[in-house]
């Protein structure tokens, strides 16, 4: 697979964690793939992968799960 910044070979897939908003409208999304480059170290997400977090944090109410998460403040 070819880097759409750089074009060299040898992009690698890694999956992430992000959190969408804050407090009562806090969303994680896990497992999100994103596209990384190792010669020119650019990160980047499908477009494909934009459409679904967007579908994902417009039907929240179907798709997520309420968990418990400890949250701390940097003192």
């Amino acid at each position: 697979m070819k880097c759409d910044i750089c074009g060299e070979e040898g992009v690698r897939v890694r999956h992430v964690t992000r959190s969408y908003g804050k407090a009562e409208s806090l969303l994680i999304i896990e497992n999100i793939p994103v596209i990384s480059c190792p010669h020119c170290g650019e990160r980047y997400l499908t477009a494909e992968t934009l459409y679904e977090i967007e579908r994902i944090k417009l039907h929240r109410q179907n798709f997520a799960q309420k968990r418990a998460v400890p949250v701390m403040a940097f003192a």
